[in-house]
């Protein structure tokens, strides 16, 4: 497994959305993309005991669990937890807006202290064997990104981490909510391929605004060497992820949804029957024929049947059989 050609593409961590039974679905669309969980924080897996959230399916490998935190002790702990259960790679959350972020001093507000991030780092390489990396924002609030994000790259990559994904916006973290991070500070683009020039040696990749594999493709031939979706993704699995390995890394066919119906059905019928729920794997392939006919119909039938007591795996069948069959192979 060589995760630096995985990361030329990846699914970005979500909370609420890209739990196991998500990354489950993507990675039946694509062998080689790179798969993260939600954001799991290091106080919950070492103070809380709840490493029940670290659980994963052998079949998503590549697989990255990213930690929120910044107590370097702490955070070492949970690395080596993250190791322990079998993750590809351990990534720190440095970008991410929210209040709960914010009040635990962790997440986006971390862009302010490098010096921390990288002796964080430092902990989590020494506490385990998997590649530790770094998802971050441009900067935060007033700073001058063109200053803080050299110097962030600079003094956290001395501390050993060698590949950053960088959300090419600026987290506000007063004034905006975390939504509203998510579109309204403006894109840099630019900035993010002047630090692929100012540090070459450094695997990049680009977060953040990205909806399709044309884009994808054009931010890696102009030299960065990986891009993250987030939402296009997960909205429309299908458009991003079906041939991505075609078109990516030039291997393999596009997904037959079919088969991939099959092996959801399949997987669902094993998560019933150790106590779980239909919609608890419906409710992240609900958009997986955006575009196509009968997407409006899957989604309805699976939106009021799948929540039943009664709903199984014939039901996402069922479903399946109201989509155009013809356009969804």
């Amino acid at each position: 497994m060589n995760l630096h050609q995985n990361a030329r593409l990846s699914v970005a961590p979500m909370m609420d959305w890209t739990d196991r039974h998500c990354r489950y679905f993507h990675r039946l669309l694509s062998r080689n993309v790179l798969l993260y969980t939600e954001m799991v924080t290091a106080p919950a897996l070492v103070r809380g005991g709840a490493v029940h959230l670290l659980d994963f399916n052998a079949n998503e490998h590549p697989v990255a669990l990213q930690l929120g935190g910044s107590d370097p002790k702490e955070l070492a702990q949970a690395a080596k937890l993250g190791a322990d259960h079998g993750y590809d790679e351990i990534n720190l959350n440095c970008g991410c807006p929210s209040d709960r972020v914010q009040s635990g001093a962790f997440g986006a507000v971390l862009m302010e202290n490098p010096a921390l991030v990288a002796d964080c780092c430092a902990a989590m390489i020494a506490a385990q064997p998997r590649e530790v990396t770094v998802k971050c924002r441009i900067g935060v609030d007033d700073q001058d990104a063109d200053q803080v994000l050299p110097d962030f790259l600079a003094r956290v990559s001395a501390a050993g981490v060698q590949r950053f994904t960088i959300h090419a916006r600026k987290a506000w973290l007063q004034g905006l909510s975390p939504k509203e991070n998510r579109d309204i500070p403006p894109l840099n683009y630019n900035l993010v391929h002047q630090m692929k020039a100012l540090f070459p040696h450094l695997h990049l990749s680009i977060n953040g605004g990205i909806a399709n594999l044309d884009q994808a493709k054009d931010l890696l031939d102009h030299g960065l060497d990986g891009v993250m979706i987030g939402r296009a993704a997960y909205h429309d699995p299908l458009t991003v992820l079906a041939d991505a390995d075609l078109r990516i890394w030039g291997q393999g066919d596009v997904a037959n949804t079919s088969e991939v119906i099959a092996a959801m059905a399949d997987y669902a019928g094993a998560h019933i029957a150790a106590g779980g729920k239909l919609h608890q794997i419906t409710r992240h392939m609900l958009g997986m024929f955006t575009g196509k006919p009968g997407a409006r119909a899957w989604r309805r039938y699976l939106s009021e049947n799948a929540p039943r007591e009664d709903a199984g795996p014939q039901t996402l069948l069922e479903a399946f059989a109201l989509v155009d069959q013809s356009t969804a192979a």
